[in-house]
């Protein structure tokens, strides 16, 4: 997900897709621990995709609180 993605999203939809990363993230863990996870790099890319839309998040609401 690019930065240009999670700025198009409405403001639900970005919390919807926040929960479900971090719902994927939670399972990537359970895979590693029992030695099923393949596709190690996927933990970077959740772990960013969560960091941008929990930024883009934050920028809103500074945004709105400064109107």
């Amino acid at each position: 997900m690019k930065a240009d993605d999670v700025r198009a999203l409405s403001d639900d939809q970005l919390q919807d897709e926040l929960l479900k990363l971090k719902k994927e993230q939670f399972n990537l863990r359970f895979q590693q621990a029992s030695g099923q996870l393949e596709n190690t790099a996927r933990f970077g890319k959740i772990r960013k995709d969560i960091a941008r839309i929990k930024t883009d998040l934050r920028r809103r609401a500074l945004e709105s609180q400064g109107s």
